[in-house]
């Protein structure tokens, strides 16, 4: 397998980059020119002494944004593991370089857009998550590359990555289209992150798989300034194509699928789980199966234990679907033929929790067949171990909800002690209210860098306005304006009283009503209060 070089020296010049592989006996220079944008094999003799040199982890990519090109370096790692043997990496800091010396070229709004663009780069890269390494495919499982041909073991880790787990592919494009760029081949960073639509994420933990993933269908549910917006079904689309496309893909790629849909079956999620269901009956697959559980409604009053309903009724799956090991001489003990589709509304805080049971079970069966629990033991009677299990499973729960919700999951107290405690309910209350905070006044934006980031939107070269410029509504400043002077009178009156009881509550009563009445307009048009995402059109979003 061609690997790819781990330390570099990224040496700047007024006209060119150099970014020279710095590994034993390498003498690879990358050569990018600032004006025309050309790509160039070099040595380092063609250097010049008089570039600014500095050493630099790994190259992200490039990206064109308003101002011309951009080049995204790693400038900082952290070795966080070992996989077999191979250095696992977290990057931890980057920069980004402009190809152009200077934005005098731009206009006054062209260079606000191109810092705006810039902050939502910035947004992705100082979001936890990327994690990558020089010299194993981070991106299969062991399973898969277990089953792959000698010709794909031989491909660069670029050429042969599965690029629903390469965040960084759309900013590696034009690199990977260089046939001489051999330096940048496989510098891939894997960030594990639920998508909006139907991007599955794979657990592999002790050789054992799971997925999660929305539910494959056409719902939206939009920011509104509620609490809980209601989810709407689209009823323009055909939701059976895209069911199908979805799980002829999962099918193909993971077998046999055990689909568990953990949301409410009552209220406003209970239409989602119906059509869900529908949907997998219509389908008629018999290697698809189907199981709701509503989540809440089990475990309602702390009643935590009874998720070891849903865990035995699946055990028997669970054993058939089995999991993927290897002896001590590399020959294959066991094939995982199946996987567990788990979901909930966003698959974070219900999802992860399941995961981790199944998980464990998993992870039990497999130490027992190993030897290192006798039959009857469980992992639950190994105090130490037991503590590290619930603690990674905890963490990856608060990593994947920073990423996709902007707090620490939900329901972690649970993943860590086993128990629920009234200190996670309070936990729980707060990273609920950053969440509404987020969902309604910084969502959007967080969206758009996703989106930017992932190729979703391409900045124009053009002169051409960006989807930025979108004046706001009248109704967006002046309303709230409005109902903070009513607000404010309505204390003022409280504090101050008039000369008679009478007088101070028609002051009172007045202000309240208008601020009520404002606040009352304001929910009613909520949608044109919040941070919705501006570079995909709506109609693509929906």
């Amino acid at each position: 397998m061609a690997t790819a070089y781990e330390r570099y020296n990224l040496h700047t010049t007024p006209e060119k980059f150099f970014i020279e592989a710095c590994d034993e006996g390498a003498d690879a220079v990358l050569a990018i020119d600032r004006v025309s944008n050309e790509m160039t094999l070099t040595g380092k003799k063609d250097v010049p002494p008089s570039a600014v040199t500095r050493p630099i982890c790994g190259i992200m990519g490039t990206i064109r944004l308003v101002a011309g090109m951009y080049l995204i370096v790693i400038t900082r790692k952290r070795n966080v593991g070992s996989l077999l043997g191979h250095a696992v990496w977290k990057a931890v800091d980057f920069d980004i370089i402009s190809y152009k010396k200077t934005v005098l070229h731009l206009s006054e709004i062209q260079s606000q857009e191109n810092k705006t663009f810039l902050s939502m780069i910035n947004n992705v890269l100082t979001t936890d998550g990327f994690y990558f390494c020089t010299d194993y495919d981070l991106t299969h499982t062991l399973q898969r590359l277990a089953n792959t041909s000698p010709d794909f073991q031989e491909m660069s880790l670029l050429e042969r990555a599965d690029q629903r787990f390469v965040w960084n592919g759309n900013l590696l494009r034009e690199l990977a289209a260089q046939p001489e760029a051999l330096i940048l081949k496989a510098m891939l960073l894997t960030l594990w992150r639920l998508s909006r639509l139907f991007c599955m994420r794979e657990q592999r933990l002790h050789l054992y798989r799971q997925t999660r993933g929305s539910m494959p269908f056409y719902w939206s549910q939009r920011p509104n300034l509620k609490y809980k917006p209601k989810p709407i079904i689209s009823k323009t689309t055909n939701h059976m194509d895209g069911f199908q496309r979805h799980f002829d893909s999962q099918l193909l790629i993971y077998g046999k699928q055990t689909i568990l849909n953990l949301v409410n079956q009552k209220g406003s999620e209970k239409p989602l789980e119906q059509a869900f269901a529908k949907m997998v009956s219509g389908m008629n697959n018999g290697m698809l199966n189907y199981i709701a559980f509503d989540f809440h409604k089990e475990c309602s009053h702390m009643r935590w234990d009874r998720l070891q309903i849903l865990v035995d009724d699946v055990a028997e799956t669970q054993d058939e679907y089995s999991y993927f090991m290897v002896n001590s001489e590399g020959k294959t003990m066991a094939q995982q033929r199946g996987v567990f589709r788990s979901n909930c509304m966003d698959c974070l805080d219900r999802t992860n929790v399941i995961q981790s049971l199944l998980a464990r079970r998993s992870l039990q069966s497999q130490l027992q067949r190993m030897g290192v629990l006798n039959v009857g033991q469980r992992i639950e009677e190994q105090a130490d171990f037991e503590k590290i299990y619930k603690n990674a499973w905890a963490d990856n729960a608060n990593a994947c909800a920073v990423q996709y919700a902007g707090t620490g999951a939900l329901k972690t107290d649970f993943t860590r002690t086993g128990k629920r405690t009234q200190w996670g309910l309070l936990m729980d209350g707060w990273n609920s209210m950053i969440r509404y905070y987020k969902n309604n006044f910084s969502d959007g934006f967080r969206q758009d860098s996703i989106d930017l980031f992932l190729g979703n939107f391409s900045v124009d070269e053009s002169d051409g306005p960006t989807p930025l410029r979108v004046q706001k509504d009248w109704k967006f400043l002046t309303l709230p304006i409005i109902m903070l002077v009513a607000f404010s009178m309505c204390i003022v009156c409280l504090l101050m009283a008039g000369d008679t009881w009478t007088e101070t509550l028609a002051y009172v009563m007045f202000w309240g009503a208008a601020s009520a009445i404002t606040a009352t307009i304001i929910l009613f048009n909520g949608q044109d209060f919040v941070d919705a995402p501006k570079l995909v059109h709506k109609e693509k979003m929906d």
